[in-house]
């Protein structure tokens, strides 16, 4: 497996080659995201050069994923090959992860800013209206 990184509009790209298996590959992976994801907010990670994963690959994706938000930061998949889809979709892993066929628009989704601010919301009765909420209620 070969890893090469490189940044677009803020976004850090890493672009993966070869296969992600128990002792090919998978550790470097895990290495190289759970570093990135120390100083990098925005990881997009480019599987188009990925030819196969094993249970052991998809191991790593997920504990790549959970390392990424744990700091505060979101891990998304692109330009997945065919196999590798099909295995997300048979795991149901597909739901979990951003997945983008292109990269342009992947980068400009994370870039966008939204139309609105919404206001945060305040409990009209404060702390004691929150408390009395969460207490059943018994009718008698």
């Amino acid at each position: 497996m070969k890893i090469s990184t490189r940044q677009v509009d803020g976004i850090t790209v890493i672009d993966a080659t070869g296969r992600i298996t128990l002792g090919d590959g998978d550790a470097l992976l895990r290495d190289t995201i759970g570093l990135l994801a120390n100083t990098h907010r925005k990881l997009l990670l480019n599987l188009a050069e990925v030819s196969y994963i094993d249970s052991s690959g998809l191991g790593v994706l997920v504990g790549a994923y959970t390392t990424v938000r744990k700091q505060g930061g979101d891990l998304q998949l692109l330009n997945l090959t065919k196999r590798v889809r099909n295995l997300l979709q048979i795991t149901k892993l597909y739901t979990v992860f951003t997945v983008s066929d292109d990269e342009t628009p992947a980068i400009k989704s994370w870039n966008m800013t939204p139309a609105i601010t919404l206001p945060d919301l305040v409990d009209p009765y404060g702390k004691a209206g929150l408390e009395r909420a969460a207490q059943p209620h018994v009718v008698v």
